[in-house]
C-alpha cells in the first residue's frame, strides 16, 4: 500500500505558520470516486481516503511505515526564506522605489 509524508505548506490566507510544523501521513487513493446518480452526491469505497495521521518528525513517519510494511513517497518542505525587514527602510532617502 502506499503513503505519501509531507509537511503542509502554511495558508495562504494567514501570515502565521500554525499547523505547518507537524509532518502528515496520507494513503494514496485505491479507488475512483463515483458520483450517485440520484443526488448527485462524490462518494468513495475507499476508507483509507479518509486517514490522516500526525507526526512531530518525518522520522517517525517513516518509522511508523516501514513498522506497517507500507511503501511511502517523502516530499519534503521548501523552506522558507525569512529576510529580515524594518519598516523603517520604507522611508529611507537612498530606496530605490
Amino acid at each position: 500500500m502506499q503513503v505519501r509524508i509531507y509537511r503542509p505548506a502554511k495558508s495562504a490566507m494567514q501570515s502565521g505558520q500554525g499547523g505547518t510544523r507537524r509532518w502528515i501521513l496520507e494513503f494514496e487513493p485505491q479507488s475512483a470516486k463515483v458520483t450517485d446518480p440520484m443526488m448527485g452526491w462524490v462518494g468513495s469505497a475507499d476508507v483509507y481516503g479518509q486517514v490522516r495521521m500526525f507526526f512531530e518528525t518525518k522520522e517517525e513517519a517513516i518509522a511508523y511505515a516501514a513498522r506497517r510494511g507500507l511503501e511511502c513517497q517523502v516530499d519534503d518542505p521548501h523552506e522558507r526564506i525569512e529576510r529580515a525587514k524594518s519598516y523603517a527602510d520604507n522611508f529611507r532617502p537612498d530606496r530605490i522605489l
